[in-house]
């Protein structure tokens, strides 16, 4: 099954594959990559995932055409997290682990290092 991922993307124009990064301020740690990274490979275009937890960022790689920017920081809200400026939807974000959670939640997560800031993909 990921082999034939791999090749369905192989044949895509590099025109319309997409490198963007999403931040997700509060995705900050083992737990809530794995979260992001499951839900989110599951939608068709994601061609990609990974959560940098220690910078609360998330790279996705997709294809244009069949997914937009938009529709993935729905997805990671709907995940519990927020996304650039997506906030998190409440319902999914009240049954995430305490130790998900922000500090003024109660959360157990640090704050996010400060990173450069990185062109975002246009759409």
């Amino acid at each position: 099954m990921i082999a034939t991922s791999i090749v369905h993307a192989q044949l895509i124009p590099k025109k319309d594959r997409v490198d963007t990064i999403i931040k997700a301020p509060n995705a900050l740690c083992v737990n809530c990559k794995t979260r992001i990274e499951s839900y989110l490979k599951q939608y068709d275009g994601i061609t990609d995932v990974i959560v940098n937890f220690k910078k609360g960022e998330t790279r996705v790689k997709f294809i244009k055409d069949r997914i937009n920017i938009e529709e993935i920081k729905a997805y990671i809200a709907n995940c519990g997290y927020d996304a650039d400026d997506v906030p998190a939807a409440e319902d999914m974000y009240k049954r995430l682990p305490n130790s998900c959670k922000k500090p003024e939640d109660g959360g157990g997560h640090p704050k996010p290092k400060q990173t450069s800031n990185l062109p975002q993909a246009q759409n």
